[in-house]
């Protein structure tokens, strides 16, 4: 590994992987200087895991939704100092405080964010189940009709994975 190498990698912001090599003394030096990472490996298939673990490390995480519940509101009101809540009734699941939520109008969405306030009977509450009624509030949001449909859901975020061919 010389000094070019080096001065390639730090330009490039990658690292080096060197197989059964060193680096000379001014390329140690200028990649100390520089923060350029040497990677030293012996053994090929260390350093194709390697290699391949960083790479997936890349990968941008796949997010996936649940739906959990949907809830249909039935009737509106405004409080002072508090804004609009919906009076809703649970219609399919559960409605999660903890939630994201996404407010369909016409089967157009018009709203995906975060609850306010989810209350029962003017109590707060962690989730209404099915069939029951709720006051709803949305965060950021308060241009919600009489009609309109709240989906919960949750997000899992899965790591991606490199496929690999040499692994059959």
């Amino acid at each position: 590994i010389k000094e070019s190498d080096v001065l390639l990698a730090q330009a490039s912001d990658a690292i080096i992987v060197g197989f059964n090599v060193t680096a000379d003394a001014n390329a140690r030096l200028i990649a100390r200087a520089d923060d350029v990472e040497i990677r030293y490996y012996d053994v090929i298939y260390a350093a194709v895991d390697d290699v391949h673990q960083a790479l997936e490390g890349l990968l941008e995480p796949d997010v996936v939704e649940n739906e959990i519940g949907k809830a249909e509101v039935t009737d509106l009101f405004k409080i002072p100092k508090i804004g609009v809540i919906a009076g809703s009734r649970v219609t399919e699941g559960v409605a999660r405080r903890d939630a994201k939520v996404r407010l369909v109008r016409e089967g157009e969405v018009k709203f995906t964010g975060e609850l306010n306030a989810l209350k029962r009977f003017k109590d707060e509450a962690k989730e209404v189940m099915e069939g029951n009624e709720c006051g709803i509030s949305l965060k950021d949001y308060s241009k919600i009709q009489v009609g309109d449909i709240i989906e919960f859901f949750t997000e899992d975020i899965i790591k991606r994975k490199l496929e690999s061919s040499s692994k059959k």
